[in-house]
């Protein structure tokens, strides 16, 4: 057992249980100990002060401290998981590096726990151990360079650049070569070396996200980096660029990210038909170009989110009217954002990615009248819509998670649509028709209705539009859930076997057009046993 009694509050290098140097900073005692022994794996750590205040990191440490702990070798946290800590946040993620053979490490504690554990990159000798029931993972490194202050050195940023030794507990014993804790008090973002960039161009995206997740600032010298490394982006793998994206659209100020993605140039890259929108001017009611009509429609869905699912009060009259109006179904409303999505999604990015694309069609289908000096897009939501599904699938996104996009992208204006021409109060046929094209995504189309319509007018505008509007998609909604099996899914009356014997027909599209005119009549209330069905199907076959 070592004696740190001497050492409270001093850096000290241990090689073998026993400490070969000290200093008052971590570097010191490092530059120390390599004059001692240059080749040994040493390693660093801090004497901490009984009074020192503990960092709140996980339980799940606790857990798997005693363990690491007798492995014989140096085991450090770093990075995010840090930071959070320092920050008063407890990380569901704990990223571990040691000096060698980290996936072997990996499966030794998974083992210990009875967790599964994975190989995350054979090359770079990391491993990942998931525990799906708590939320958590840990990620366990070997060195990015020869030692710990290397695998600092070339880290993102600086405030990524933290580590802790295992044994250590408090905020005197963090090691920060890169002044990282300077720039987490000041609220800087700052690259911990100027071709960090360019050595991994995907960090341009991660700044942006990093800088609106804390509420940070980017340095100058920092932003014009990523300004800079902006083209380079196309030159990494889609899988990056798409894991980074989902991550700054699942930011609670995505549609801020995505702006400043604009500024930057990175939007250019990683999603040309969005950027090209910039250009697009639209005429009254709305107030903006498409390309910020996009970005509020994102700002918007996201009060609107908070509004409906959240305890935040509302105090826009607009959205505390959407509350009480969709008041019986929000509930259920949660349960569909929160669903999964192939491909790591769930069904609240699906949404936001849906309004990031529904106007890209604009661009390509704009014209100008004349005769009433307005803009026009007639066919933009398909456009839009094939678009979206090309660029999510270059993008490496699942099939479904594509498809659900392109269904929204394609159907969002049909709410607006049956407002202006049915009122608030929709019919049964009329319910029926909306979820035949929209399927279970009418109920987010639905949503983005509303957006589009708070972004369009900078709020509600005409207060009978929104009324309108509103009504209309609680009306649909309460079909859905309150009278899903009568009017929007209703059981078959009748089977095509069925009709061929009535009516002795053989197989074909006509028997597909009588059962569908069926469906559509039975949810319309006009058809409710088997023998009407059949009797309707002949009378559709003789006036034919």
């Amino acid at each position: 057992m070592i004696d740190y009694s001497r050492y409270q509050g001093r850096w000290v290098a241990i090689l073998r249980d026993r400490v070969i140097a000290d200093g008052e900073t971590a570097v010191a005692a490092y530059r120390a100990a390599r004059e001692i022994d240059p080749a040994e794996d040493f390693y660093i750590d801090f004497v901490e002060e009984q009074r020192g205040e503990k960092l709140p990191f996980a339980s799940l440490l606790d857990r798997v401290r005693p363990f690491l702990e007798q492995q014989g070798r140096p085991v450090y946290l770093v990075g995010g998981t840090v930071r959070d800590a320092l920050l008063g946040r407890t990380s569901h993620d704990l990223d571990f590096v040691v000096p060698r053979e980290a996936i072997q490490l990996t499966f030794r504690v998974a083992d210990a726990i009875g967790a599964p554990a994975y190989v995350l990159d054979k090359e770079r000798d990391t491993g990942r151990i998931v525990l799906s029931a708590e939320n958590m993972m840990m990620d366990f490194s070997r060195y990015r360079g020869p030692d710990l202050f290397a695998d600092l050195a070339d880290r993102d940023f600086t405030i990524n650049a933290l580590a802790i030794a295992l044994t250590a507990r408090t905020k005197g014993a963090i090691i920060d070569p890169t002044g990282g804790l300077a720039d987490l008090d000041a609220g800087l973002l700052r690259l911990t070396q100027p071709d960090s960039l360019r050595r991994d161009p995907a960090r341009a995206m991660r700044a942006v996200r990093l800088a609106k997740q804390l509420g940070y600032r980017l340095t100058p010298e920092s932003e014009a980096a990523v300004a800079a490394a902006a083209p380079a982006l196309s030159e990494i793998s889609a899988e990056r660029v798409r894991d980074e994206l989902l991550k700054i659209m699942g930011l609670p100020a995505a549609s801020e990210a995505v702006e400043r993605m604009y500024e930057l140039g990175l939007l250019a890259v990683v999603l040309p038909e969005v950027d090209a929108l910039a250009s697009v001017e639209q005429s009254e009611p709305h107030h903006e170009a498409v390309l910020p009509h996009t970005i509020s429609v994102l700002r918007w869905l996201g009060r609107l989110e908070r509004s409906l699912f959240s305890e935040e009060k509302a105090y826009d009259p607009a959205l505390g009217a959407a509350r009480s109006q969709l008041a019986p179904y929000l509930e259920a409303l949660d349960d569909r954002q929160q669903r999964a999505v192939d491909g790591g999604l769930d069904g609240r990015l699906v949404l936001r990615l849906a309004a990031l694309f529904h106007d890209t069609g604009k661009k390509d289908t704009m014209t100008y009248d004349d005769d009433e000096g307005r803009y026009r897009f007639f066919g933009h939501a398909e456009e839009g819509a094939e678009l979206a599904s090309r660029r999510l699938r270059k993008l490496s996104l699942s099939n479904d998670a594509a498809r659900q996009v392109e269904l929204i992208v394609a159907e969002h204006m049909r709410p607006l649509m049956l407002a202006k021409s049915l009122g608030v109060q929709p019919s049964r046929r009329a319910a029926y028709r909306y979820f035949k094209a929209t399927g279970d995504s009418g109920l987010d189309v639905g949503l983005l209705s509303l957006a589009d319509h708070l972004a369009t007018y900078d709020g509600p505008g005409d207060s009978a539009k929104w009324e309108e509007l509103l009504g209309l998609v609680a009306a649909l909604f309460a079909y859905y859930f309150e009278q899903y099996e009568e009017t929007v899914k209703p059981p078959a009356l009748v089977n095509g076997r069925d009709l061929m014997e009535y009516l002795n027909m053989h197989p074909g599209p006509e028997i597909g057009r009588l059962l569908s005119l069926i469906e559509e009549n039975q949810a319309a209330g006009q058809l409710n046993t088997r023998e009407e069905a059949l009797l309707f199907a002949q009378e559709a076959v003789n006036s034919a």
